[in-house]
């Protein structure tokens, strides 16, 4: 631990959190509300600064009746309110809940890289180029957004750090008066994680890591870009056969050539003539890729598509609607942008050469083509970042670490899982639960009974029934369940 950050922990170990006197969604005068915006001001350890900055915590009181419990931390506040009580009924019975906005999010002093109005506004370039003026396009756009980010955020970017948002997580600790923690992190939360318990090892109490990050420093983050892209293929394939055996009902081809097909027609009709306007290629395939993340978009979107295939495009426009009187919506979208670029690049060294990035872009297009020039497109401004870009911590187990749960679908594209077994490698003592069959992304967001019975044992026990464990996809939800709320901190794709 360094010296500022257990300064910092330790300053408020003491006197933890007023949470009457906290103000509301950061602002002073605002009436406190124990049930949501939560502001907590501290130093950060790493954020020379005189004026100490904001940050949002949520808490959720424990149901039960007896003593409070040690509180449960990790997820961010959004997804904190959007909890399954089905899934956690046995865990909010016994732990106190809560989430916070990792620094550069939300309320936690929130990184900006463009005018939200503008950001707003489609459709975006297309990402796939198809000349020498596209790429040159292309690369212009990614400078000039980086460039963005110096401009209206540039005090922040050599700040906006996963292992400084783990000594943000200390200091939350330390406000909340206890010796250890309990954590729940899903996707990026899995690598904020890794590198807390990394770094504050003797800190953590029990820790449940879900849909896992591949925390080897070679893969932090250029590497993983590149290992998601066949991933996304696949789920993508996965879901254009599942139309094609439902074509009675969707009537876009009986076979997955033909969906595949009739797509690539979407998509050539976008760039000509924007669906709704404001949906162009870059805004369909941003839409579509909802499907490779949860089975619960599978339906919907089939429809949306079908709808629009007979006629009516709502629907399928309304994913890239553009409403610049939501001001509001606006700014948080932007700033999920923002702080998605501003953490991933900061992380780690990022190529420089276009020419590598074209040569990996275009060999990964020519194979799995579904989101290659579009994940490119959302990096890209990595490559010209203007701020620190720092080494990976190379995250591992230790004898002070109590044994970790890892929970993964096999299947998953966001996070593969090889990066679920790398991480069982790198922590020695850790479970590792797999979910067969499965490739959605997040398994604790839903309902499956032997996932929710080996969490609840070791969260409410601490013990792991074997560091080696298999389940299986659970039974499709019912038509109509809201796709599960993301708990991944600063990342819009992961």
């Amino acid at each position: 631990m360094s010296t500022g950050t257990a300064t910092a922990a330790s300053s408020w170990f003491g006197p933890g959190i007023d949470w009457p006197a906290a103000p509301a969604s950061g602002s002073p005068s605002a009436k406190p509300r124990l049930d949501g915006g939560i502001c907590l001001r501290h130093y950060s350890p790493s954020t020379p600064t005189r004026r100490p900055p904001h940050g949002s915590l949520r808490w959720r009181a424990r149901v039960g009746d007896g003593s409070r419990s040690t509180p449960c931390t990790g997820v961010p506040p959004a997804a904190l309110k959007g909890l399954d009580p089905r899934v956690w009924s046995n865990v909010v019975r016994s732990y106190d809940l809560v989430g916070f906005d990792p620094r550069g999010v939300g309320h936690s002093a929130p990184v900006s890289c463009a005018d939200p109005q503008e950001f707003a506004k489609g459709p975006k370039p297309d990402p796939v180029p198809d000349s020498a003026a596209d790429q040159q396009r292309l690369r212009d756009d990614a400078q000039r957004y980086a460039q963005g980010c110096q401009k209206r955020s540039g005090a922040l970017l050599p700040y906006l750090t996963t292992p400084n948002t783990a000594r943000d997580v200390d200091v939350i600790r330390a406000a909340l008066g206890e010796a250890k923690l309990n954590y729940l992190g899903v996707s990026y939360g899995t690598y904020l994680g890794a590198v807390y318990g990394t770094l504050f090892p003797d800190h953590v109490r029990r820790m449940v890591l879900d849909s896992v990050v591949d925390p080897s420093p070679a893969q932090i983050w250029y590497g993983m870009h590149q290992a998601q892209i066949p991933g996304f293929e696949r789920r993508f394939a996965d879901w254009t056969a599942w139309v094609a055996r439902r074509d009675a009902d969707y009537h876009l081809g009986d076979t997955q050539a033909k969906v595949r097909d009739r797509g690539q027609k979407l998509l050539a009709t976008a760039r000509q003539h924007p669906i709704g306007g404001t949906m162009g290629p870059s805004e369909l395939i941003d839409s579509f890729q909802k499907v490779v993340y949860f089975d619960e978009t599978w339906a919907p979107k089939a429809e949306a598509w079908s709808a629009y295939e007979a006629g009516h495009p709502e629907k399928l426009a309304k994913d890239a609607a553009t409403n610049l009187s939501d001001t509001k919506g606006n700014i948080s979208k932007e700033n999920a942008a923002a702080a998605y670029t501003a953490v991933n690049c900061a992380d780690a060294k990022w190529p420089t050469d276009w020419n590598r990035w074209d040569r990996d872009a275009s060999r990964l297009n020519a194979k799995d083509p579904f989101m290659a020039w579009f994940s490119t497109r959302q990096n890209l401004p990595c490559a010209t970042w203007p701020s620190a870009q720092h080494t990976p911590i190379d995250v591992k187990g230790s004898k002070q670490l109590p044994p970790v749960l890892l929970v993964q679908n096999d299947g998953d594209a966001a996070t593969p899982y090889a990066g679920a077994a790398e991480f069982h490698r790198r922590f020695k003592d850790s479970g590792l639960l797999t979910v067969k069959d499965s490739g959605a992304h997040s398994v604790t967001t839903a309902r499956n009974p032997c996932v929710n019975d080996q969490a609840d044992t070791y969260l409410l026990h601490g013990t792991l029934s074997s560091q080696n464990m298999t389940s299986h996809r659970p039974p499709a939800p019912p038509p109509g369940t809201p796709t599960p709320t993301a708990m991944s901190g600063p990342d819009r794709t992961r």
